[in-house]
C-alpha cells in the first residue's frame, strides 16, 4: 500500500482540518492514537466513565455553586502555544476567583497533533484537547460529558466526538468557513459589495489589481501547504450547497462529485475560484516564496487583499500590524438559489482523561464549563462561542442572513467510508490533502493543464475507489 495510503488511514474521519484553527502549528496528523487498551479494558473504562458520568455531568454544573468544596491541582495539555503566556495566565487567575482550591497548570505542545496521540493513554494529564483518534476509542482514553440529547440543551456542535449517544469532547470554540479581507482595500478598489458569486469575486480581484497597489488580490499561502487542502476543502459541503448531509453521507456515494454541474456551486465551483485567480494573475507574483507567517503583517497593511481561512484566523490578522479594523471577514462566494451558506464546526475539543481521579475530573468538567461560559474565548479568538446562549461576535456582522451549516455525521456502517475513498483515491479531501490543491495552483499558473482536466483526473480517482470499495453510487 502507497504511503498515502497507510497515512490516510490513520485519520479519523471526524476530523475536518479546515475547520479547527492553528495557533503555532498546522497539519494533518500523521499517526494513530496508540491502542494500548485492550477491547475488555475500553469497556471496563467506558462502564468506569458513564458511572461517573451518572453522577456529575456538565449539565448538572452550576458554576459558582457546584463543586467549591472540591481542592485539586489539574493539568491541561493545549496546542495554543502563543496563548501560553498571555491568556491562560489570565484565565486561571479569573477561574480562581469562582474556584480558589482549584488550580490549573497549562503545559503547551509546539508539535501538538504527534505528541497528544502519544499521550492521550498516559496518566499525566487532566484535560487535553482532542487529537485525531477514532470515535470506538473514545471511552477508553476520555469521559463522558452526558448523552447527546442533554449536551445539545448546552452547547454548538455537541456530536463532534460522540461514540454511541454519549459525548465525550466539549469545542473549545467554532470556526465558520469564509475569507478574511482588507476592507480598506476593497473599498479603495470600488468594491462597496461583498461579492455573493465566483464570477463577483473574480471580478473583485481584478478592481484591486486595476485600481490599487496592492500586491496580491487573493494570496494562496501556496507555500505552507496546510492553507491549501486544509482550507479549501472546507468549503466543498454547506459552503457550496447548503447541504448538511452532503459532506459526511451523500458525497461519498456521488458520481463525478467534482464534475461542473452548471450551477455556479458544488465542489468545482470552489476550487475553480482558485484556478481562475491564479491563472488571471489576481494572485502573488510567485506562488513558491509564500510566507504564512509573513501574510498576516501584509493583509493587516493592504499589501494582501483577501486569504481563504476559517474565522479563526481573523483575531491573528487584526493582532499583526497597526490597522486591525482594517480587517473583515465575508461569506465564500457562492449563492444557491439566491442564498448563502457557510460550513461551520468544532474547533479542538475539550476532553476530560478517564484516568484522573473522581475529585480531578469533576474539577476538569468544571474549569471545562467556565472555558465554554465564561472565559470569552470565543470572542478573542473569532470563533463561534459554544455556550448555546452566547452571541455571535462582531466579525460575523457580514454573516447576517446567511445559514451556518454544520456537517450531519456519517450514516451508521459508514463511518470509515471517507477514510477508504481518501486512502485508495490519493485524494485525501478533507484530511489534509494539500498536494492536489497546490497542483491546482502549478497548473493554473503554468498553463499546462486546463482546470476541467484536472477535475476530471479527480472524478476518475474517486469513481476507481468508488468501484474498488464496492460503495454504492446513488446520486
Amino acid at each position: 500500500m502507497k504511503l498515502k495510503k497507510v497515512m490516510a488511514m490513520t485519520i479519523a474521519a471526524a476530523l475536518t482540518l479546515s475547520v479547527v484553527g492553528c495557533g503555532s502549528e498546522a497539519g494533518a496528523p500523521a499517526t494513530e492514537a496508540p491502542k494500548e487498551t485492550s477491547k475488555e479494558n475500553a469497556a471496563v473504562a467506558e462502564s468506569t466513565a458513564e458511572a461517573t458520568n451518572e453522577e456529575f455531568g456538565y449539565a448538572d454544573i452550576v458554576l459558582g455553586e457546584t463543586g467549591t468544596d472540591i481542592s485539586a491541582t489539574i493539568k491541561v495539555l493545549s496546542h495554543r502555544t502563543d496563548l501560553a503566556d498571555t491568556k491562560f495566565p489570565e484565565y486561571i487567575a479569573s477561574f480562581q476567583e469562582m474556584y480558589p482550591n482549584i488550580n490549573v497548570e497549562y503545559e503547551t505542545i509546539t508539535d501538538y497533533q504527534e505528541q497528544a496521540l502519544l499521550r492521550v493513554s498516559q496518566s499525566d494529564w487532566d484535560i487535553m484537547m482532542i487529537p485525531a483518534i477514532d470515535k470506538m476509542d473514545l471511552p477508553t482514553y476520555f469521559v463522558p460529558f452526558g448523552d447527546l440529547e442533554t449536551m445539545d440543551t448546552q452547547i454548538r456542535f455537541a456530536n463532534t466526538w460522540m461514540n454511541g449517544d454519549l459525548v465525550y469532547g466539549v469545542p473549545s470554540t467554532g470556526n465558520a468557513m469564509g475569507i478574511v479581507y482588507n476592507k480598506r482595500v476593497f473599498n479603495e478598489a470600488g468594491v462597496t459589495e461583498l461579492p455573493k458569486t465566483p464570477d463577483e469575486f473574480i471580478a473583485a480581484l481584478q478592481a484591486i489589481r486595476d485600481n490599487t497597489d496592492c500586491v496580491a488580490p487573493l494570496y494562496t499561502n501556496y507555500a505552507a501547504g496546510w492553507t491549501m487542502g486544509g482550507q479549501w476543502d472546507g468549503y466543498i459541503g454547506g459552503s457550496s450547497n447548503g447541504d448538511a448531509t452532503y459532506m459526511n453521507q451523500k458525497f461519498l456515494h456521488t458520481q463525478d462529485p467534482f464534475a461542473d454541474k452548471g450551477d455556479g456551486a458544488g465542489p468545482y465551483a470552489v476550487y475553480k475560484i482558485l484556478y481562475d485567480a491564479v491563472s488571471l494573475g489576481l494572485t502573488e507574483e510567485d506562488y513558491t516564496t509564500t510566507d504564512w507567517e509573513g501574510s498576516k503583517g501584509m493583509i493587516n497593511n493592504g499589501e494582501i487583499a483577501c486569504m481563504v481561512l476559517g474565522s479563526w484566523a481573523f483575531t491573528q490578522m487584526q493582532d499583526a500590524g497597526p490597522n486591525p479594523d482594517d480587517i473583515g471577514y465575508m461569506p465564500f462566494p457562492i449563492s444557491i438559489g439566491g442564498k448563502q451558506y457557510a460550513s461551520a464546526g468544532a474547533d479542538y475539543s475539550y476532553g476530560i482523561n478517564v484516568q484522573s481521579s473522581d475529585d480531578n475530573k469533576k474539577a476538569a468538567m468544571i474549569y471545562v464549563k467556565w472555558l465554554t461560559n465564561l472565559s470569552y474565548f470565543s470572542y478573542t479568538e473569532g470563533g463561534i462561542p459554544i455556550d448555546l446562549n452566547g452571541q455571535y461576535p462582531d466579525l460575523y456582522s457580514a454573516f447576517n442572513g446567511i445559514e451556518f451549516v454544520a456537517n450531519e455525521a456519517a450514516l451508521p456502517g459508514e463511518e470509515d467510508f471517507l477514510n477508504e475513498l481518501n486512502a485508495e483515491s490519493e485524494l485525501m479531501v478533507n484530511a489534509g490533502g494539500d498536494k492536489k490543491v497546490q497542483e491546482i495552483v502549478e497548473h493554473a499558473a503554468k498553463g499546462d493543464k486546463s482546470y476541467d482536466d484536472i477535475m476530471a483526473s479527480w472524478n476518475e480517482a474517486w469513481s476507481d475507489a468508488q468501484s474498488t470499495l464496492g460503495i454504492e453510487v446513488l446520486y
